[in-house]
């Protein structure tokens, strides 16, 4: 069996690939640097060619405009080509997300589905790096209760369904081990790296303007921040135990991933900011 790894070079595909790495298993890796374009299908079929196995993961988000045609081309296109099953990373509690979701099973590859809201690593790693080490988190977002999870643990069990003695059709809701507001998270991030940090509720407009000072384009920032006025209404504000079920060991706090990220110096002011 081959496992192929759509996002390789990406924050959650680079993990699923180390992991498959570390067992020996055959694996493919393909993103933008290897000449796989998701706005441009003639570059799918190669992808897929030989692959048994594909883990998922589209980006900027799931949820965004066109995505659903995409991955049901992506899975009538899998299921010409034999693939045995998906492992497909999405969002919690996104209607857009869902209708991808659907659109992928639509093809008839068996498919387990990894719903998850926020990343942890989104504060190390993603859009709020940039805000960490300026000292203010402005968001569109109120006083919500978040199930922040480890991307390890989202890899962990990627990797578990990906290679499972039968395809796993399971949708399961990923989430770490708490319900934290955001101003609870600048609290930890403030205490493990001695900052005075805080959290703003601002309009998306401003949210736009300020991750724009790290890079983050427009086109990727007025999609999130019209997500995050749909999805932070408490909704997601629950624990699933499906991590700890797959896995047979508690999620990660975002406690842990704080301290051995501050220990890393990622948020220290001279560290890289995004690439």
């Amino acid at each position: 069996m081959t496992y192929l790894v759509l996002g390789g070079a990406g924050r959650t595909g680079h993990r699923v690939l180390d992991r498959l790495h570390a067992r020996d298993l055959p694996t493919r890796a393909v993103s933008r640097r290897t000449g796989f374009d998701w706005d441009d299908p003639t570059t799918w079929p190669a992808a897929l060619d030989g692959a048994s196995a594909a883990y998922v993961c589209f980006t900027p988000d799931l949820a965004f405009p066109g995505v659903p045609e995409k991955m049901r081309a992506l899975g009538e296109l899998g299921a010409a080509t034999g693939i045995e099953r998906f492992v497909l990373l999405s969002g919690r509690g996104e209607e857009g997300a869902r209708r991808a979701e659907e659109a992928l099973r639509a093809g008839g590859v068996p498919t387990a589905v990894l719903r998850c809201s926020w990343f942890q690593q989104n504060f190390s790693e993603h859009f709020l790096l940039g805000p960490v080490r300026r000292g203010v988190l402005r968001l569109p977002a109120g006083d919500v209760a978040e199930a922040f999870v480890d991307l390890d643990d989202v890899a962990d069990v990627a990797v578990a369904a990906l290679v499972a003695d039968g395809p796993m059709t399971a949708t399961l809701e990923l989430t770490g081990p708490e319900l934290l507001t955001f101003a609870d998270t600048v609290a930890v991030l403030g205490a493990a790296t001695g900052r005075d940090l805080r959290f703003e509720t601002v309009a998306a407009a401003e949210f736009v303007a300020d991750v724009a000072a790290d890079g983050v384009p427009a086109e990727e920032a007025v999609p999130l921040a019209e997500l995050f006025a749909e999805v932070l209404d408490g909704r997601n504000a629950s624990l699933s135990d499906d991590v700890e079920r797959v896995l047979g060991r508690r999620p990660s706090s975002f406690a842990a991933y704080v301290a051995r990220t501050a220990a890393a110096g990622t948020w220290a002011p001279d560290a890289l900011v995004l690439p």
